[in-house]
């Protein structure tokens, strides 16, 4: 738990109303953290916050538009689907300047979802920072979580995040979002470009899920300790 909330950043997560998004935010809310979940649908993220409220006890996150949202906060976090990777980034581009951007959109083809899949850009994370441009700082980072995991605030997990940007500063901040979830472990993946094989492991995650029958395979780094 984090003891002094007063000195933490803002955090929006766009696409919070979704499965690993709205772990997210309850992870981060439970940890002291100011979270707000984004949505196209205002009126729908404000009834996710209260449904993630009541299970935290307490009003710790509010639901807003993903402009708001995004204009509000310190770092933005992109969970959503590819398909709509494009769209969110272009209505929020005007507010993002000078801020940070976890993505952790995951290019996939449905239904082959267990199959790797490049974007013409090769990775969404790259996509996002050509389209926002240099003023954001990039981050690629929790592809490779279950959500069945962060849902459960009461279960550790036991996964390592893998953390890429050209910005180490903001790589140091992200890292701080990665340690604030019991059981995870930042673990610096390098510059931005290796996104690629970064969310290039979420499909094979998943056919490891379905052939194992797990619910949310995850990765651990070896010879760090």
């Amino acid at each position: 738990m984090v003891k002094d909330s007063s000195t933490l950043m803002t955090v929006a997560v766009l696409g919070g109303t979704g499965k690993e998004g709205s772990g997210l935010v309850l992870r981060w809310a439970k940890s002291g953290y100011r979270v707000l979940i984004g949505s196209r649908d205002a009126a729908r993220a404000a009834q996710k916050a209260d449904e993630l409220n009541h299970e935290l006890g307490d009003a710790l996150v509010r639901g807003i538009s993903n402009v708001d949202a995004a204009a509000q906060a310190d770092v933005v976090v992109l969970s959503v689907p590819y398909a709509a990777h494009k769209e969110i980034l272009d209505s929020i581009k005007d507010v993002m300047p000078g801020k940070i951007l976890v993505d952790v959109t995951v290019p996939l083809n449905p239904p082959q979802i267990r199959t790797v899949c490049l974007p013409e850009g090769q990775a969404a994370a790259l996509e996002a920072q050509e389209l926002l441009g240099e003023d954001v700082r990039i981050v690629a980072a929790f592809q490779n979580v279950g959500a069945a995991h962060l849902k459960d605030v009461k279960r550790i997990v036991n996964c390592d995040v893998l953390v890429c940007s050209d910005d180490e500063e903001a790589k140091q901040e992200v890292f701080q979002l990665v340690n604030a979830i019991d059981g995870m472990r930042p673990v610096d993946a390098g510059p931005l470009v290796n996104a690629i094989a970064v969310e290039s492991l979420t499909p094979v995650l998943l056919y490891i899920n379905k052939q194992y029958k797990v619910p949310g395979a995850g990765i651990r780094i070896t010879g760090l300790e």
